[in-house]
C-alpha cells in the first residue's frame, strides 16, 4: 500500500529510507524498538545533527533498533488518511503502534501541532491520561523541553538536557522492566523519574490564582522529585559521536557534514536560550575533532564540513584546528563551513586562512543595529567592529554576507530601528570602497530580522513581547529605508511571533489551545506560507488563552513561572542580575 501511494507524492524520497549508512536490523532479535521522530518535514529532520547523533548512539546497541519517522507533507497525509494508512518508520516501515518507544525531538515551539498531527496519523491517542498499558511510551526532548509544560498532557515523559547522558539508563531500565514480565506504564514511568533529566508530567500537579498566575506546582506522587535536574554530559571527549551520518538520498536543508566543537558559550548575550541552557561551557579537543572529521568525511562523501557551535571562534584552540583541517580539507576540496562567527580578530584570521577553499557566504549576527542595544543584550561588538569585519572578508574574496538582527529587543526605540538599515547599507559602502580590481562580482548583503520572542531561562523570561501589529510597523521602517539594490531584505511573521511567544512562556492549560489548533487544522506552523494565524486566533479564543496574558504581559521577578521546577544549571539569581544589568544602558 505504501509503494503505491508514493506514486501520487511530489517527492516520494522523503518516505523510502534505505539511505547510506541507514542501519538495518532483525526486529525479532532486538528487545526495544524506538521510533526518533521529528516533527517536520524529512528534508529538515535530516539536516539536524541531533537525530544523527541520537539515531547512531542508539542503534549502536544490539538490543535496541532506532527508526526514524517524519511529518509527511499534506500531500502525503491525506492520501495516508484516505487509504488508512497509520504513519510507519522509513526503516522497516512498520506502524509507529508497533513501537515500544515513540520519541519526538522539540526544536521549535511552533512544531507542537505537527507532534500531535504525526501521533494521530499513527492512530494514537493525543492525551497521555488516554493511553493505556498496550500503547507505545510518548517522550520528548530537545531544547523546548525545558518549558514541557505546554505539551505535559501529551506526553508520558519529557528528557531535558543531553540526549547522550541518560538515554542508555533509560533503555537498561525499561529492559530490565520488561525481562520481569511488568506491564505497567506508571511502573515504568516510577522507576526512571528519579533519573537526571526525567520528567514525567503525570506525577505532577499545577494550581493557579484568581488572576491566572501559577499558584504551586509540586509532585503528586512520592516517586517523582520536587526538582528535575536537567541531564549532562561533563566531558565531550568521552561522549558519544558518530563516525558516520545518514547520507540522504534526496537534497536536504544542509547537506554537509557537521563538527560539533564544544557545548555552551562564554558571551551570555541575554536573549539566547540555548547560550543559557546549555552550560556549562564543554570543549572537544582539537584531536578528538580531527578524528572525528577525517572519519566523518570518509564515510560520507561529502563536499563541505560545518563547525557547529553558539559562536565558532571562541573555541579555545580553533586557528590550531583550522589549520588541521584546511590540511585535511584541501586534498579532499572540501569547503569549511564557518557559521555563527564573531566579527573578531580570530574570525578575521580565519577568513584568511580560507582562501585556498571554496568560497561560501559568511554569516554575522549584530542583532541590534546600535552599539547601545547590543550593550542591553549583551553582544560585545561595535559598528566598527562590524565594519572592519566585513571589509576583512570582502578582501578575504567573500561578496557575500548575511547579516541577523532581532527587532522587539527590551528597550528597543525609534533610533534602534532605523540603525539596522544604516547598519546594512553600511556594509555595502565597504565593499565599494575596496579597488576595482578587488571587487570581481556584484556584492550581495543579506539581512533578515526575526522577531524577539523572550524565552524561559533568559534574563529576558520576564519582560514583555511586542504585539503583532509593533513587529510589522518596525520590519516596514526598515524596510522602507534599504536604498541599495545590493541589500535584500527579509523578516520573519510577526503573528507567528505571538503564537511562539504563547507557547514558549505557556503553562500546562496551553495544552487545550495547541490542541484545539490542531483540531481546526493547523500543521506546519513553522512555514510562513502554511501559517494560519485565524486557526489560532479561534484556538486561543475557544479555550480561553489569551496572548496578553502569556505573550505581551511583563511578569513580576517573584512570580512563580511554570518551568521553575527545572535546574537547567542557571540560577534565577544570576538570570535577575543580568536583567538588572541590561537596564543600565
Amino acid at each position: 500500500m505504501i509503494d503505491k501511494l508514493l506514486l501520487q507524492v511530489t517527492k516520494p524520497g522523503r518516505y523510502i529510507g534505505n539511505e547510506i549508512h541507514m542501519v538495518k536490523k532483525d526486529i525479532s532479535n532486538v528487545e526495544i524498538r524506538f521510533a526518533l521522530c521529528f516533527p517536520d518535514v524529512y528534508e529538515i529532520g535530516m539536516s539536524h545533527l541531533g537525530l544523527q547523533i541520537l539515531y547512531f548512539l542508539l542503534n549502536r546497541r544490539s538490543d535496541v533498533y532506532c527508526e526514524r519517522a517524519f511529518m509527511p507533507w499534506s500531500d502525503m497525509a491525506d492520501l495516508m488518511k484516505e487509504n488508512s494508512t497509520p504513519l510507519f518508520a522509513l526503516e522497516t516501515q512498520s506502524s509507529l503502534q508497533d513501537f515500544s518507544f515513540i520519541g519526538f525531538t522539540l526544536q521549535h515551539e511552533m512544531s507542537y501541532t505537527n507532534v500531535l498531527a504525526m501521533l494521530d496519523l499513527a492512530g494514537i491517542p493525543l492525551h497521555s491520561a488516554d493511553r493505556g498499558d498496550e500503547w507505545p511510551i510518548i517522550c520528548a526532548g530537545g531544547p523546548c523541553a525545558c518549558n514541557p509544560e505546554p505539551m505535559a498532557d501529551f506526553i508520558d515523559f519529557f528528557y531535558i538536557g543531553d540526549g547522550e547522558a541518560t538515554l542508555d539508563d533509560i533503555m537498561d531500565t525499561y529492559k530490565d522492566y520488561k525481562a520481569q514480565g511488568r506491564k505497567s506504564k506508571r511502573d515504568f514511568l516510577a522507576q526512571i523519574a528519579h533519573l537526571p533529566g526525567v520528567y514525567v508530567p503525570s506525577f505532577y500537579e499545577a494550581t493557579y490564582r484568581d488572576d491566572g498566575t501559577l499558584k504551586k506546582f509540586a509532585p503528586l506522587d512520592t516517586d517523582a522529585p520536587p526538582i528535575v535536574k536537567k541531564a549532562i554530559v561533563s566531558s565531550l571527549n568521552d561522549a558519544f559521536y558518530p563516525d558516520r551520518l545518514l547520507v540522504p538520498l534526496i537534497e536536504t536543508a544542509h547537506h554537509r557534514a557537521s563538527l560539533e566543537l564544544f557545548k555552551g558559550c562564554k558571551r551570555g548575550c541575554r536573549f539566547c536560550q540555548a547560550g543559557m541552557i546549555q552550560r556549562p561551557i564543554r570543549y572537544r579537543n582539537v584531536e578528538t575533532l580531527i578524528s572525528q572529521a577525517e572519519a566523518l568525511l570518509d564515510n560520507t562523501g561529502y563536499e563541505e564540513i560545518s563547525l557547529v557551535s553558539l559562536s565558532t571562534s571562541d573555541y579555545p584552540h580553533f586557528m590550531p584546528l583550522l589549520d588541521e583541517l584546511l590540511k585535511l580539507t584541501a586534498k579532499r576540496q572540501v569547503n569549511i563551513s564557518l557559521p555563527s562567527l564573531r566579527i573578531d580578530a580570530v574570525s578575521l584570521e580565519a577568513m584568511e586562512k580560507t582562501k585556498e577553499v571554496r568560497k561560501s557566504s559568511l554569516t554575522f549576527a549584530p542583532e541590534a543595529g546600535t552599539r547601545r542595544l547590543r550593550d542591553v543584550i549583551n553582544k560585545d561588538i561595535t559598528d566598527e567592529e562590524i565594519a572592519s569585519g566585513c571589509r576583512a572578508a570582502f578582501e578575504a574574496g567573500f561578496d557575500r554576507v548575511k547579516l541577523y538582527f532581532m527587532t522587539g529587543l527590551p528597550t528597543e526605540n525609534e533610533n534602534d530601528v532605523q540603525a539596522i538599515a544604516n547598519l546594512v547599507q553600511s556594509v555595502v559602502d565597504e565593499y565599494y570602497r575596496l579597488p576595482k580590481e578587488k571587487r570581481r562580482r556584484p556584492v550581495s548583503v543579506n539581512a533578515s530580522s526575526s522577531c524577539f520572542v523572550p524565552k524561559p531561562f533568559t534574563p529576558f523570561q520576564w519582560e514583555s513581547q511586542d504585539r503583532a501589529e509593533v513587529f510589522i510597523e518596525k520590519q516596514r521602517s526598515i524596510k522602507s529605508q534599504i536604498k541599495k539594490k545590493q541589500i535584500s531584505y527579509r523578516y520573519h511573521d510577526a503573528y507567528t511571533a505571538t503564537v511562539e511567544g504563547v507557547l514558549a512562556r505557556g503553562d500546562r492549560r496551553v495544552g487545550a489551545a495547541i490542541e484545539e489548533a490542531y483540531r481546526l487544522g493547523a500543521v506546519f506552523d513553522s512555514w510562513t506560507e502554511l501559517f494560519r494565524p485565524d486557526l489560532w486566533d479561534k484556538a486561543f479564543e475557544s479555550t480561553n488563552i489569551t496572548p496578553d496574558f502569556y505573550a505581551y504581559r511583563k511578569r513580576q521577578t517573584d512570580e512563580l513561572l511554570p518551568w521553575d521546577f527545572i535546574d537547567m544549571g542557571v540560577s534565577k539569581d544570576l538570570l535577575l542580575k543580568e536583567l538588572e544589568k541590561s537596564m543600565n544602558y
